[in-house]
């Protein structure tokens, strides 16, 4: 996972309600955008694993945890753990995957897999395990082999469609506190503080944020447990988020 001193900083501006101490709107661009709808990708793996075991409400900290202590003599030879603790999402972006997290795990597509045969090409047999005796029934398949993958062309044309995000650049879009998202009009701008019902235009204050690794995962946890989700990002207020804050 990246650290939150490398990455990206992206910028948006909130709008707060003073007197009650929470955030209205925010005026965000197309980076913002392309960030919350990436969430979308991410397997719950990687959400487990950007959160932490112990961060999680529930259960799934747990499973994640059980399958990293599992032994992987217990895993079948053609599975590895890391396919369950490092999945790949599908649909990243690579401007934004490296915003939140980069996964260690390399699929077929990639270097990193291991291939053993029989040492005297013995029916040319291939396995993931060394120690398995070929069906000649005299040698372990210990000799390594290499292996090189094929990307699929299907793959390949779906990764270029998204490499630079999923919004158009030229809309500015307006995200709600509870991350419902719509493009920013002056007339939905006045209809939302008629909805809030806010009367004194004084006690509305502007604010420029940045958002970075640490608010990414913030972001991220709060949008599973609250509707007030940049409210406790950005204002820290003590909402019961199980120490969100």
């Amino acid at each position: 996972m990246a650290s939150s001193s490398t990455t990206t900083k992206v910028s948006l501006k909130l709008l707060i309600d003073t007197k009650n101490n929470k955030v209205l709107f925010a005026e965000a661009s197309k980076s913002v955008i392309d960030f919350l709808f990436n969430l979308l990708c991410l397997p719950i793996g990687t959400i487990v694993k950007l959160l932490s075991t112990d961060g999680m409400v529930g259960s799934l900290g747990n499973l994640y945890q059980s399958v990293e202590t599992l032994n992987q003599s217990y895993m079948l030879p053609d599975q590895s753990k890391e396919v369950l603790l490092n999945p790949k999402a599908q649909c990243s972006s690579t401007e934004i995957s490296g915003f939140i997290t980069q996964n260690d795990y390399k699929d077929d597509t990639e270097e990193g897999i291991k291939l053993y045969m029989c040492p005297h090409r013995c029916r040319h047999e291939v396995t993931y395990d060394p120690l398995v005796v070929g069906t000649c029934g005299h040698y372990y398949m210990n000799k390594e082999v290499s292996f090189i993958g094929k990307k699929m062309v299907a793959e390949t044309k779906a990764f270029s469609n998204i490499k630079s995000g999923f919004v158009k650049d030229v809309v500015t879009f307006m995200v709600m506190d509870d991350l419902v998202i719509q493009p920013m009009s002056t007339i939905s701008s006045i209809t939302l503080l008629n909805k809030f019902n806010i009367k004194e235009i004084g006690t509305l204050q502007e604010k420029n944020v940045e958002m970075g690794m640490d608010e990414g995962i913030k972001l991220l946890k709060a949008s599973l447990q609250s509707k007030m989700v940049l409210t406790s990002v950005f204002l820290e207020k003590e909402l019961d988020l199980h120490g969100i804050v």
